[in-house]
């Protein structure tokens, strides 16, 4: 009963996998699959109100604004080369 398991060689037996999952009929529904998911979580990220949206600011309150300092005179510069 047990003697198949015993004598199961993965190197002789791992190409049957692709008579199950062939790629030409699976691979194009797996990869639609796989887009209309990110799909979704980008959706859902980028919704308007999501808390994960990372592309529109936070409204916080206006800042004060502090009046300009008066500019202080500055130092004469360097007399020129003759």
């Amino acid at each position: 009963m047990f003697q198949k398991v015993f004598d199961y060689k993965p190197k002789e037996r791992d190409y049957l996998l692709w008579t199950v999952v062939h790629p030409g009929v699976w691979l194009l529904p797996i990869m639609i699959v796989v887009l209309l998911t990110a799909l979704a979580v980008h959706s859902y990220v980028l919704a308007d109100g999501s808390k994960y949206n990372f592309l529109v600011a936070a409204e916080e309150a206006p800042a004060e604004v502090a009046p300009a300092a008066a500019a202080e005179e500055q130092a004469p510069a360097a007399p020129a080369a003759e």
